[in-house]
């Protein structure tokens, strides 16, 4: 019983089945926004939202009777079942705010599809990297602030009149969002000399740290993608061992088979 559900469950029709019912129930979401959709079409809508979710359910449970303890041991299943979790409390009261939570629903399609879900083992490998770089940043954003709050605070103190005002300048400045007429242009007005001060943070926040971002998560990706086509020749190393030990056995076992024809013709 539990192979024939094991196999119902992993079968590739029923996973796209599952994948097709997460696209429609994020489309289903997207239109429960609409308060004209919803007037023309609500009732239908909450009914196959409901409907859909059923099948969620019915599908979690069968992986808990399946894998059982193993079910517990896997994120990706723990993560399934915290969606849809939440989805099944009502979002009435102090639960209202998990009526917005369901299209958290959407992010199965990371569980489900095998390409999506090596991106994400990608990015979370290369979480210890980022998180360096992330130090490394906030130290350089907390000094370029204190420099910026003192010197630019009395003249500017809604860019730069505390410590928080300034850090969000500069991470303004660091996404090149009207940072030069915005803000760099009018403090050099006052403080002619101020590019000395935006250009070189503007090179080391945004050109040289972002960078180091994208080289972290590129490397991972590189790294997660040359472990897994060591994982597959492996797999297939092993299989054409398999075949060649087999043939080996065949090959002998024929050989034996006709010796002892040849010794049968022989006695005769």
């Amino acid at each position: 019983m539990h192979q024939k559900l094991q196999l119902l469950i992993e079968n590739s029709v029923t996973q796209n089945f599952i994948v097709a019912l997460i696209v429609i129930n994020a489309v289903l979401l997207g239109m429960e926004t609409s308060s004209a959709i919803m007037s023309v079409a609500g009732t239908y809508i909450l009914l196959l939202d409901k409907a859909i979710l059923a099948v969620f359910v019915v599908e979690i449970v069968c992986r808990m009777t399946i894998y059982r303890a193993g079910f517990w041991k896997d994120p990706w299943s723990l993560f399934d079942f915290a969606v849809v979790s939440i989805a099944l409390i009502p979002a009435s009261g102090p639960f209202s705010v998990l009526r917005a939570l369901r299209v958290l629903r959407v992010l199965r399609l990371l569980t489900i599809v095998p390409s999506m879900r090596r991106v994400v083992g990608a990015l979370l490998n290369a979480v210890p990297g980022l998180l360096s770089i992330a130090v490394v940043l906030l130290i350089i954003y907390y000094v370029f602030a204190v420099i910026a709050t003192n010197l630019f605070a009395e003249q500017y103190p809604q860019w730069f009149g505390d410590l928080g005002l300034s850090l969000y300048t500069l991470f303004q400045i660091m996404t090149l969002e009207s940072w030069s007429m915005g803000i760099a242009r009018p403090v050099m007005e006052t403080f002619p000399y101020a590019w000395a001060f935006f250009i070189p943070f503007i090179l080391v926040a945004t050109f040289t740290m972002l960078n180091l971002f994208i080289a972290i998560i590129v490397n991972a990706m590189q790294t997660f993608s040359e472990q897994e086509h060591k994982e597959t020749m492996e797999v297939v190393s092993e299989a054409v061992h398999e075949v060649d030990h087999s043939l080996h056995d065949e090959l002998k076992l024929l050989r034996q088979e006709m010796r002892e024809l040849r010794q049968s013709l022989t006695q005769k």
